[in-house]
């Protein structure tokens, strides 16, 4: 063979020899990219830090491994029987077999048991785990005190961060959560506008956040640190930035942050959260900063809720204790606009007697009917108190 030859058969080999050598490097890099990422990977919602997410962790763990005792097998035989009755294995052909008792009972007894297991498990759990009942202990083998008091939180989605109320501290965050360790969590959840979904998964399962409506949480967390929340429920354009960061922190810590929001020296302060503050706050807007409140004004969760934080709106409540007593009649036709609720259109009209070529009312006298009369003896079908209603000031333009 010529040296010419020989030499395009040496390269050949050459190239064929450091080919699986290039593979062999490539996949070890890719193994290493792999454990690095995953050694960073924090599986929170199989070891999170509150109480309530570690039961609900144990629950999916044992709910997986319940479902395992039938999956591994059925796996596991798919491949023998494969390999076993393969073309050229040499098996026993029966082909006049159709039924076995034994193995029916093995097919039909088993998932039979796993479904009861299953139905048991989660009978007990989503009882015990009932998002509106309080909590009955700290941690595994650690009962709440008697006289344990939980921390009230109000939480409202907004388009598109969170804002979160202490009613008892009298401040407000955005985006920002804090929670003392080992006490109970009692939150009370909302929305301002559309659908959304309250997570922080070291702390306890997802509640829907709806509009009108509260929804309930009780919870506690059990270690100090930081832990991401965030929404799991799409909500609009700026739904991918609803994330806020919770901190858990000492008793001591805990009051020492309140302090520093409530005197307004920190660099997040925005002032107080009155009716206008809110308003402004309630603006769709994305990657939204921290910011601290350092007041907030009493009853603003409940308007919140009633939809009626703008003035000149009435309250779900107050609508809802006269249509208790038997709706307003011709008298309604003034509460037309005051129970529109359309925050990007009509919400701010100002109400008009119908028939009267669009005439303004009396925005002072006439804005909604107030109250209705009850002849004396006639038994109410609603408490007394309920007919002292609030009511907000007539309309005013949009804030901008």
């Amino acid at each position: 063979m010529s040296y010419r030859g020989c030499s395009m058969s040496l390269l050949r080999a050459g190239a064929m020899s450091t080919q699986p050598t290039l593979l062999r490097h490539a996949s070890r890099l890719g193994s290493l990219a792999l454990l690095a990422s995953l050694s960073a990977c924090s599986p929170v919602v199989l070891n999170p830090a509150g109480d309530i997410a570690k039961q609900e962790a144990s629950l999916v763990v044992t709910a997986t491994l319940l479902m395992l005792i039938i999956i591994v097998p059925v796996m596991a035989l798919t491949v023998y029987f494969a390999w076993k009755y393969r073309e050229k294995a040499g098996a026993r052909y029966e082909p006049e077999w159709h039924h076995s008792t034994q193995l029916e009972l093995v097919i039909w007894a088993a998932p039979l048991m796993i479904i009861i297991a299953l139905g048991s498990l989660t009978w007990v759990t989503t009882h015990t785990l009932d998002p509106f009942r309080p909590v009955s202990r700290i941690a595994e083998g650690k009962p709440l005190a008697a006289d344990a008091k939980p921390l009230e939180v109000q939480v409202v989605a907004l388009d598109w961060k969170w804002l979160f109320i202490y009613p008892e501290q009298k401040i407000a965050t955005v985006n920002e959560l804090a929670l003392p360790v080992d006490r109970p969590v009692h939150f009370s959840i909302s929305a301002s506008s559309v659908m959304n979904s309250f997570y922080v998964p070291a702390l306890a399962g997802q509640i829907y956040a709806m509009p009108a409506m509260t929804s309930e949480l009780n919870a506690v967390l059990n270690k100090t640190g930081t832990f991401d929340g965030f929404s799991a429920n799409y909500s609009g354009s700026g739904f991918s930035h609803m994330r806020f960061k919770t901190h858990g922190m000492t008793d001591a810590d805990f009051d020492q942050w309140v302090a520093n929001i409530a005197k307004g020296g920190d660099k997040d302060s925005a002032g107080a959260l009155d009716t206008v503050a809110y308003l402004q706050l309630e603006q769709p807007s994305e990657k939204e900063p921290v910011r601290h409140f350092t007041a907030v004004d009493d009853g603003l969760f409940d308007k919140i809720v009633n939809l009626c934080v703008r003035p000149g709106k009435m309250c779900l409540k107050d609508m809802m204790a006269l249509d208790a007593r038997g709706g307003t009649g011709k008298a309604g036709i003034f509460n037309v606009a005051a129970l529109t609720y359309d925050k990007n259109g009509r919400e701010t009209t100002i109400p008009v007697i119908p028939g009267r070529g669009g005439q303004q009312a009396d925005a002072r006298t006439k804005a909604f009917v107030r109250a209705i009369c009850v002849p004396d003896g006639v038994k109410t079908p609603v408490p007394a108190d309920a007919a002292k209603l609030s009511l907000a000031s007539p309309a005013r333009p949009p804030l901008s």
